[in-house]
């Protein structure tokens, strides 16, 4: 039933009254891990594909949603795996529910959307990185775009965006607001070929915050990790705020790629990073992994490939 409701909405077989209330259905009670899985699965049928030759790649996404206004850290932490020498295939969509998503960001200091898989590919060649703007790839996100973001809140389309990648990364870490849904992740990507990392900060964040312990599950198992492990130190929840508008979040970018964030705004980011190139590299420590974030980043590789890839857009 899920998966055929979400196949009509991508083919407008629905009015926007009809699909508000069907969204509103989810915000009065939980999706199940079947319909999550129908929905997924309507999602990549009818998603635009993405023809690009790699091996390895990965994904850094939060499901958002969680209500905490953070800067764009996965978007950053993909700039540091970048700069370190992997590929990356980030998924990313504007912000609803938040005042800045990795689409607004990127959109905002000079990134053009395409779908054109020649264009994605010459990115990931000259910079390791390219960028995948949801809407274009999946038709029903486009369709419901609006109307999220008149609803203004969290759904069930949050919980969707990092099981869609249309690129299929090899390698994902994705971040999740609520712990429940810590365990349906875990169980929609087992069977899978995936290697998957999935964080979540115990104060309800979607990405390793720093400002409590953070759950981490992966294929060997789930653990939990405290800011000074992960960080160093525990940081402030106003320390990550991502700002009131787009240019304040686009600010705070390109201040820390140019190493001017503060302690708190790079250690966040780095902690990111270093799960994700754990992540690639499974029998690393995480001490390593974090020591190559810093060096992508103080090295101003990371740097390098962000304007890399701004100047491939003109």
């Amino acid at each position: 039933m899920a998966k055929e409701v979400m196949l009509g909405i991508g083919k407008s077989a629905y009015t926007n009254a009809e699909v508000s209330a069907f969204i509103t259905v989810y915000l009065m009670r939980s999706i199940t891990i079947a319909e999550l899985q129908g929905f997924q699965e309507a999602l990549l049928e009818m998603c635009l594909p993405v023809h690009v030759s790699l091996d390895k790649s990965t994904d850094i996404v939060g499901t958002g949603g969680d209500g905490k206004n953070t800067f764009n850290i996965s978007t950053l932490s993909s700039f540091i795996v970048a700069g370190a020498g992997y590929k990356v295939t980030k998924h990313g969509n504007y912000g609803v529910s938040s005042i800045s998503g990795s689409s607004n960001v990127l959109e905002y200091l000079g990134y053009r959307f395409s779908a054109e898989s020649e264009k994605l590919q010459k990115e990931l060649d000259l910079t390791n990185i390219t960028f995948l703007h949801a809407p274009l790839f999946h038709p029903a996100l486009k369709k419901v775009a609006a109307i999220r973001k008149e609803l203004g809140l969290r759904t069930y389309f949050n919980m969707l965006g990092p099981l869609v990648n249309p690129a299929k990364p090899s390698h994902q870490v994705i971040g999740v607001y609520n712990n429940e849904i810590t365990r349906y992740y875990n169980y929609l990507l087992q069977p899978t070929d995936t290697q998957f990392t999935i964080i979540h900060s115990m104060d309800g964040y979607d990405e390793i915050s720093l400002t409590d312990d953070t759950k981490i599950i992966t294929r060997k198992g789930e653990s939990i990790y405290s800011p000074e492990f992960l960080g160093k130190r525990t940081v402030q929840q106003a320390d990550i705020s991502g700002g009131n508008s787009i240019a304040d979040a686009a600010g705070i970018f390109t201040k820390i790629l140019n190493k001017e964030g503060s302690w708190a705004q790079n250690a966040v980011v780095l902690a990111n990073a270093a799960v994700a190139i754990q992540n690639l590299n499974t029998e690393m420590d995480y001490e390593s992994a974090f020591q190559i974030a810093v060096e992508s980043l103080e090295s101003g590789n990371a740097l390098q490939k962000f304007t890399q890839l701004i100047n491939l857009q003109s």
